[in-house]
């Protein structure tokens, strides 16, 4: 009865943004602050001796019913019965950024901004700073309490109470310590989708960032932003009862040295910001709040942030591709498809060397191919036996191995096999992110963590796997029969915010797997993900099979989007992306069912200049990876067809 009081309460109050504070009754105080355009509200509810909650909604209408706040620290209990001392005068937040990474170069980021202040029976106090957008929530704690010199979490306390009937997709977190050479968790299993809330995660590791759900019109993405390595990183647990969504820990096991679990820092405590995007699914789709929250970039050389395109050939090769003549090739095809990279995987050092590698560094640079190096995270965490391993783990370390492929000409590093969430891990990301810079490489993360932003604070951060990528769809049939489906997804939830190395497009064979997709879908992925650099699975021979239109389209595909937009679609289903570089508008489409998708594309975002679409040909026996090109109509509508996991992408001049 209590709840459903409030809940109706804060209904009812929301339709006033601009109260400050009402007492519905003597023992219920309610206030509420509104986005800049008063369509979205959060009210904070203090109830005495009770715990404090918060509400959202949109134009009056509930989002998130009544949910918790609150931190457990060791020696206080900041999330029990808790008094509002103090609210902040409302400020309004004003960021202007620029990002060399992700789906938009030039971002205005603004917000309104209340600090509420709390204190529990012991007078122990903390801060809950709350933002509210014209696209979403955000909100964080703030524990400077000067009578306990550490602060020690024991658990974060927040809710996330969605309403009866509201739908989730979620991917669950896989369990520490399993897997391959128990190299789990790494944010590698395919979501759950259109399932009820409240549906218990079958993993006892609960559910990962970004989560995304639908209520009535309304769409939710749930995730976090502004890691700065003294705080874990959060997921949802896995049993969310009645639709009420709490926040999860790393599992022990993810523990780097079996020390640093959850966050324990002297002086004051920062919790990362709580992250709520909501609105029509285009509005989340669009919205850039895992960067807006995220912190203002370090110093770095700006002629060094060099996103681009990159052959890799271990992809469809594996471990037999890395010796010296066969990285040299791959040097030759990322010239030819004047691609910016090229990766040289696993075991570089055994089967290559120091020595040859800079000679390929050397010979590549002669083509303006750049090299990127794979190396091992690991010390004893799991049982990975790839190298280069363990020359990475301590800041000198670091310095000395980064000075000494950087003499050697090399532009980046990726870097694999991350052993989870854990505070001590967020700090080793980051300190390899400082060391990096420091040194003048480009990074990227594999078998990691999800981003949550780092990319804006790194500019040296390029991209992270973060994601049930390419690679296994290589190794087994069951994961390319559900890839359609699983990329379909990822514009909503993996790939919302944050960049991400699906290492995609295949338009040959993949050794002893039946593809799935045509190469219109394949080819659609270039457009439709985003990352820093993009890994192209495709070996020479694949490519070759390519009309020159394809392969001519490959060589001029922007490195940087200056504007992405959504323009259609449903996760799990279809997704149609428009991304502009310069005066070029490229829209990206894929369908995931099983049947003809016709849909009429509103493209008047994108001027009345001629549009040339590249889509799945006619389907022929024994090449079902054909293609075919076309003029379409330069109008404001576009009615396309996409054949069953079939794709296109369309070219579009302002």
């Amino acid at each position: 009865m209590v709840k459903n009081f409030i809940s109706a309460l804060a209904v009812g109050v929301m339709a006033a943004p601009g109260a400050m504070a009402l007492s519905p009754t003597s023992d219920t105080k309610l206030t509420v602050l509104a986005s800049p355009d008063r369509h979205v509200t959060v009210s904070v509810i203090a109830r005495t001796g009770k715990p404090l909650m918060y509400t959202v909604a949109r134009d009056g209408k509930p989002v998130l019913l009544p949910s918790a706040l609150g931190l457990q620290l060791q020696g206080a209990d900041l999330s029990g019965a808790l008094t509002i001392t103090n609210a902040s005068q409302d400020k309004a937040i004003t960021d202007d950024y620029r990002m060399a990474v992700g789906k938009k170069r030039d971002i205005s980021y603004r917000a309104n901004e209340r600090t509420w202040t709390v204190q529990n029976a012991q007078n122990q106090k903390m801060d809950i700073v709350f933002r509210v957008s014209n696209d979403g929530v955000a909100f964080r704690y703030v524990v400077a309490e000067p009578s306990l010199p550490r602060k020690t979490l024991v658990q974060e306390r927040t809710t996330f109470a969605f309403p009866a009937g509201a739908k989730a997709w979620l991917q669950p977190m896989s369990v520490a310590q399993t897997g391959w050479e128990r190299t789990n968790p790494s944010y590698e299993e395919h979501y759950r989708m259109d399932i009820a809330v409240g549906t218990t995660s079958p993993s006892p590791a609960g559910w990962v960032f970004p989560a995304l759900y639908q209520s009535g019109e309304t769409w939710v993405a749930l995730s976090e932003a502004g890691m700065d390595g003294s705080y874990q990183a959060s997921r949802l647990a896995a049993n969310s009862r009645d639709g009420v969504y709490r926040i999860g820990n790393p599992m022990p096991a993810e523990a780097y040295g079996g020390k640093g679990l959850l966050a324990d820092v002297a002086g004051t405590l920062t919790t990362p910001w709580r992250l709520i995007a909501l609105g029509s699914l285009a509005t989340v789709t669009n919205s850039t709040l895992g960067t807006d929250l995220a912190a203002p970039a370090i110093k770095f050389d700006a002629r060094l942030v060099k996103p681009g395109h990159a052959s890799w050939s271990w992809a469809l090769l594996k471990d037999d591709g890395t010796v010296y003549d066969v990285q040299k090739k791959f040097i030759d095809y990322a010239a030819d498809m004047h691609w910016d990279y090229t990766l040289i995987d696993a075991d570089w050092d055994q089967k290559i060397g120091y020595e040859k590698v800079k000679q390929l560094a050397d010979y590549a640079a002669t083509k303006n191919v750049g090299l990127l190096l794979w190396y091992n995270s690991s010390g004893p965490w799991n049982g990975t036996k790839y190298s280069p391993k363990g020359k990475l783990l301590t800041h000198e370390q670091r310095v000395a191995e980064f000075k000494r492929i950087r003499a050697m000409g090399i532009k980046g590093v990726k870097i694999d096999f991350f052993n989870g969430d854990s505070q001590a891990m967020m700090a080793y990301y980051v300190d390899i992110l400082n060391d990096a810079a420091a040194a003048g490489l480009l990074v990227n993360f594999h078998g990691s963590t999800l981003p949550r932003g780092w990319h804006r604070t790194w500019p040296n951060l390029m991209t992270m796997e973060s994601v049930k990528g390419f690679e296994f769809t290589s190794f087994e049939q069951k994961d390319e029969d559900a890839m359609p489906t699983h990329v379909a997804m990822l514009p909503f939830t993996r790939n919302l915010f944050d960049p991400m190395d699906f290492t995609p497009m295949v338009f040959g064979d993949i050794p002893n797997i039946k593809r799935t997709s045509s190469n219109g879908f394949e080819l659609a992925t270039s457009v439709l993900m985003v990352s820093g650099i993009q890994h192209f699975a495709e070996r020479p021979e694949g490519m070759a099979t390519a009309p020159a239109y394809v392969k001519d389209f490959l060589r001029e595909l922007p490195r940087s989007w200056d504007d992405s937009r959504y323009v259609d679609g449903y996760p799990g289903k279809y997704a149609v992306i428009a991304r502009r570089a310069g005066d070029t508008w490229y829209i990206a489409g894929i369908n995931a069912t099983g049947e003809d998708k016709t849909l009429t594309l509103d493209l008047s975002f994108a001027g009345s200049g001629a549009a040339r679409i590249i889509s799945d040909g006619e389907a022929v026996t024994g090449n079902p990876a054909s293609f075919s090109q076309r003029s379409i109509d330069a109008g404001e509508k576009a009615v396309v067809t996409i054949k069953p996991h079939g794709g296109f992408v369309i070219t579009k001049k302002q």
